[in-house]
């Protein structure tokens, strides 16, 4: 296991803002103690033409020249630029990791799965997942899959990869919850809408055929969007997921015989840390 962190991105907050640096803070310290064989590797910032492969030039011009907030949930940040560039940097490294052959996992922040093409939204800059998978496409893969746990719907990842007959997107969400889409599939996109309570053990299940569905495109990458809010003590939504069920989901990734790299979205609880554990802990076990 590859672990992509770079700690600058524990360096901008605003208090009482969920996406906070505290989770990271914290997941690293216990990563390395209970998994002292894991690499760790800092991120590469990529070239802006690598993200010009996601976002419009007028949107990454926005984000490096912002002066105010993007939204309500979005804020402005000093130097939000780099982190946001660090960040879609640990997406594409753990891209290419896996295809070389390791379990890779990108520990950062900013999370990326709401951005759009052309905004900032959800506490997302740019989408990291999307501008992993078509980085991927121009190197050694044909054909890749996103699986996007998290408990919020990937919009940005939907609007930036629908259509495109060489990725295949899955979402398992709240719904209804933020963002208010991923009700329909079409195309390449498949939405698993999960109402609010849904007993766990079909939640998980959605999510493992979700999966399934997704390896019958013959991928020869899979991407997660690991998000950890789906957790009955997350304070954003209300699901109904324990720290075996995200165990559940890394063993099903240990299943798969094809390259794999996980990349962390959202996860609000103080559990966090032991979510992931749990998580990267059933993907690497023998």
């Amino acid at each position: 296991m590859i672990i992509f962190h770079d700690a600058r991105c524990l360096e901008y907050s605003t208090p009482g803002h969920p996406e906070r640096p505290t989770r990271i803070a914290r997941t690293a310290p216990l990563l390395k103690d209970r998994h002292p064989d894991w690499k760790w590797q800092e991120p590469i910032a990529p070239g802006e033409i690598k993200l010009l492969r996601a976002h419009s030039p007028e949107h990454l011009a926005e984000i490096k020249d912002a002066s105010h907030d993007f939204d309500a949930d979005t804020p402005m940040y000093p130097n939000v630029y780099e982190h946001a560039l660090r960040s879609a940097g640990a997406a594409i490294d753990a891209a290419q990791a896996a295809l070389s052959g390791d379990s890779a996992f990108s520990l950062m922040r900013p999370p990326g799965h709401h951005a759009t093409r052309d905004r900032a939204m959800g506490f997302c800059y740019f989408s990291n997942v999307a501008i992993a998978a078509l980085d991927a496409l121009g190197n050694r893969a044909e054909r890749i899959a996103i699986w996007d746990f998290d408990a919020h719907h990937g919009n940005g990842t939907e609007a930036i990869v629908a259509h495109n007959s060489q990725i295949a997107f899955a979402s398992i969400h709240q719904f209804p919850a933020y963002p208010g889409t991923g009700a329909q599939s079409f195309g390449n996109v498949d939405n698993y809408p999960v109402a609010p309570y849904t007993p766990r053990a079909q939640h998980v299940d959605l999510a493992k055929r979700a999966l399934q569905k997704l390896l019958k495109f013959k991928p020869d990458l899979l991407l997660a969007s690991a998000g950890f809010d789906a957790y009955s003590g997350d304070p954003l939504v209300q699901l109904t997921l324990e720290p075996e069920d995200f165990a559940t989901f890394g063993e099903s990734l240990r299943r798969i015989d094809i390259p794999v790299a996980a990349i962390l979205e959202g996860g609000y609880s103080d559990e966090v840390p032991e979510l992931i554990d749990a998580f990267l802990t059933a993907w690497t076990s023998k």
